[in-house]
């Protein structure tokens, strides 16, 4: 039954991060207006590039969750592996000055991933490779189990408080060009009536 449990937490993880990253795909996918600035452009073009790494990384780990439902110890190493290159990439893609905190965000929530990936890998190879000889440790097997968890509950956390950082960040530029826009339509209309004042006193 334990077993079984620490295969949950394995499937678990790809169906959150897939739903916490749902933000970077809104704001990757944005449409530059014409009045976007060049800012708001070098945003979106990060959280695009984010969203592609996130895709990878959601197929990663997919497979890696049907490793776990055959029991196949080496792919899911070589699956955790390729999760874990996943998300080196996403560290390595560079944010614009503007979205540092929200890089700094998703690089504290994948390391928290990683180790519960990496943390989980070792958990299920110890079980797998346990022998009448040399029987697995069932005695730390919840603690363990829990760790893995709290680190991968935490990393998720951080994914969406990352995303959500990104969000206000996209919903207060747009605002503010949006006020940019009513500004200077204003004073438009107010020369305007300017010029017409001075036609009418001639």
């Amino acid at each position: 039954m334990a077993f079984s449990n620490s295969k949950t937490i394995a499937k678990t993880i790809a169906v959150c991060v897939a739903v916490a990253l749902g933000t970077a795909a809104l704001f990757g996918c944005s449409a530059a207006g014409s009045g976007a600035s060049q800012q708001q452009n070098g945003n979106r073009q990060y959280m695009s590039q984010v969203n592609q790494v996130m895709d990878d990384l959601e197929i990663a780990l997919a497979n890696f969750n049907d490793a776990v439902s055959r029991d196949d110890v080496v792919g899911m190493q070589t699956q955790s592996n390729n999760a874990l290159s996943t998300l080196d990439d996403l560290a390595g893609i560079e944010a614009p000055e503007d979205l540092a905190d929200v890089k700094n965000g998703y690089e504290q929530g994948s390391d928290l991933l990683r180790t519960a990936l990496n943390d989980y890998v070792a958990l299920y190879t110890e079980i797998a490779s346990a022998t009448d000889g040399q029987p697995f440790d069932w005695s730390g097997y919840d603690a363990r189990l829990a760790e893995i968890q709290k680190n991968y509950d935490e990393g998720i956390a951080k994914l969406k408080e990352a995303d959500e950082l990104a969000a206000s960040k996209e919903g207060g530029s747009e605002a503010q060009n949006a006020s940019g826009q009513q500004a200077d339509g204003a004073d438009d209309q107010s020369a305007s009536d300017g010029q017409s004042t001075e036609a009418d006193a001639k």
